[in-house]
């Protein structure tokens, strides 16, 4: 890679891992559902699934997204539904008797960061139109640089994601000793996954 491009890329891609958006979001209320290590794992998931969009916007699936409407819609329409039936899961554990509800496993939570990360066809969209200005054809592999930018927005993006997450994390601790504090926390989680559903029902593709 241009070293020269390698240093314009590294703080845009901090810029942008330090701006507050969606995976930001969905790690803030998992870590005050379940705690840091879920939350931490959340951020994993996330940064996953984005190393995902990378690699399939550097083979060219995401002209195809970009190109194909209803492709677009059926992704998005996943993504809003996921998230919903999380929200839906929130509202029951907070109404349930708190000593009988299981906590959310770390695998669990990696798993639900990247569907939910995965199902945003936003995300290779952006990569698409982001990455390829810090690509030069003469420097080698197109597909290898793609990698390796998109590995340094993901390993940026679970840093700050997996940050927050534990931060969240430990005042979910703090709170978890009130029956009302948790019920109170699981309202607030439900209302963040049905705003990041809303967010992405209501998103445009361009």
């Amino acid at each position: 890679m241009d070293l020269y491009l390698l240093i314009a890329f590294i703080p845009a891609a901090l810029a942008l891992n330090l701006t507050p958006g969606a995976d930001m979001m969905f790690c803030l209320g998992q870590g005050l559902r379940s705690g840091t290590r879920p939350a931490v794992a959340a951020s994993a998931g996330i940064s996953t699934g984005a190393m995902m969009h990378v690699a399939l916007a550097g083979v060219g699936l995401g002209a195809l997204v970009a190109t194909v409407p209803w492709l677009f819609d059926v992704i998005r329409w996943v993504g809003v539904a996921y998230l919903l039936w999380l929200a839906i899961g929130a509202l029951r554990a907070s109404s349930a008797d708190q000593s009988k509800v299981k906590p959310l496993t770390a695998a669990k939570a990696f798993r639900q960061g990247f569907i939910v990360n995965l199902s945003n066809p936003k995300v290779i969209l952006f990569v698409l139109a982001f990455v390829p200005q810090f690509v030069d054809p003469a420097q080698g592999n197109v597909l290898l640089q793609f990698l390796s930018l998109g590995a340094i927005i993901a390993f940026g993006g679970f840093i700050v994601n997996g940050l927050v997450g534990a931060f969240s994390g430990g005042m979910g601790r703090v709170l978890t000793g009130s029956p009302k504090f948790q019920r109170g926390i699981g309202y607030v989680t439900a209302a963040i996954f049905a705003g990041l559903a809303a967010r992405l029902a209501i998103m445009e593709k361009a």
